[in-house]
């Protein structure tokens, strides 16, 4: 893929009114190079990777692409990782600075594996992409997690897609 290109967000059906039917096939066993990618940053409070606050934070920063007209679905993206048992941080794909959030950019070489179940396999999930970064000759990755369904509506659409994206040396 070209520098700061994302696979395609099929955003087509959208059967519950709140996320999209997502396909994983497009994000599956991808390599995208980001140069200065630019992101709008947020952070959550967890209890033992357990998010407190997530669905706030997402509605308040999510609300903001939408209205300012940063939300396409040729560049649509949300990097989430856990940067403690306390806190997680989440990176918002967006072209323009967004009031209020904090702005950052994200540079490097990253492969993607689509996952599927549930949220109790997180752990799993990781250990997954640090070994697939492994034989890229990374070790010790960062990993991100892009959810692109709510636990609601991934119970809707009888799945829960999870795409784990680690960070190359």
């Amino acid at each position: 893929m070209q520098t700061n290109q994302l696979p395609l967000y099929d955003d087509s059906v959208n059967a519950t009114g709140c996320c999209r039917r997502f396909d994983p096939l497009p994000w599956d066993d991808q390599e995208l190079h980001f140069s200065n990618k630019p992101f709008a940053r947020a952070t959550t409070r967890s209890i033992f990777y357990v998010p407190l606050n997530m669905g706030s934070v997402l509605t308040r920063v999510l609300d903001k692409v939408e209205t300012s007209g940063g939300y396409d679905n040729t560049d649509y993206v949300v990097l989430s990782r856990d940067l403690s048992l306390w806190h997680a941080e989440h990176l918002f794909a967006t072209p323009e600075p967004l009031d209020g959030e904090e702005q950052v950019t994200l540079s490097g070489d990253f492969i993607t594996k689509a996952f599927e179940g549930p949220y109790s396999q997180m752990g799993q999930w990781v250990k997954d992409m640090q070994a697939l970064a492994a034989t890229r000759g990374t070790l010790n990755a960062d990993v991100y997690f892009f959810y692109p369904t709510c636990p609601k509506c991934a119970k809707a659409y009888g799945a829960n897609h999870v795409i784990g994206f680690a960070k190359l040396t």
